[in-house]
């Protein structure tokens, strides 16, 4: 079932600035920009299992809510970025970040109905822009400041930021079931959004896989 879901998505090689708007250009929307420092360390490696935490699988294009290793709701025809998905490198790269995040902050009142903002850029992308010399000393030091305080990395370096899980919004339905449409975000359909909200709050853990 997952393979014909999959075969479905593609990337889609036109603009579709007129139908949905970027999700994760940086420098990053003011309605996404715009949040509270948090106080939860977003310094987890590893998926945290003894509390609910979100499993994206890019290859199944679902969303799961997890109870430990068991999922207790699964949203499916999920979206992600058009620059598919992978390890990320450079803001503009529409790439959707495969690795362990944390929720730093919510907007509940995004143009994509809610949006739910990951703490990228984490160690394991800051430690290696690092070493490939992709960032500045200064870039370096303060993501790894912002993490050590338990505070959202900064959004506007060359790795990008603005990068989360959200719901279409306005936009066109029938974009979101066909095309892989984000600039690095994942998105759900707005009744998903909705129920998916229920189930995580600042701090939750998410893996893309």
């Amino acid at each position: 079932m997952w393979q014909s879901i999959s075969r479905r998505r593609r990337p889609l090689l036109f603009g579709l600035a007129c139908l949905l708007a970027a999700c994760a250009r940086t420098p990053a929307p003011v309605d996404e920009a715009s949040f509270p420092q948090q106080i939860i360390k977003p310094q987890i490696i590893r998926p945290n299992r003894s509390n609910p935490w979100v499993l994206v699988d890019t290859r199944r294009d679902t969303v799961s809510i997890m109870n430990g290793d068991r999922p207790v709701e699964v949203f499916y025809h999920i979206a992600t970025g058009s620059g598919g998905v992978g390890f990320k490198r450079w803001q503009g790269d529409e790439v959707t970040p495969r690795g362990v995040f944390r929720i730093g902050w919510i907007n509940w009142h995004s143009r994509f109905k809610t949006f739910f903002g990951l703490d990228y850029p984490n160690r394991e992308y800051a430690d290696q822009a690092y070493r490939e010399r992709r960032i500045s000393d200064f870039d370096y030091s303060s993501i790894r400041y912002a993490l050590d305080m338990g505070t959202t990395p900064p959004q506007n370096t060359s790795l990008g930021g603005s990068v989360g899980i959200h719901g279409v919004g306005a936009g066109d339905p029938s974009i979101h079931a066909s095309y892989n449409w984000t600039s690095g975000c994942v998105a759900l359909d707005n009744t998903q959004i909705d129920r998916f909200a229920q189930w995580v709050n600042i701090g939750t853990t998410v893996e893309i896989r």
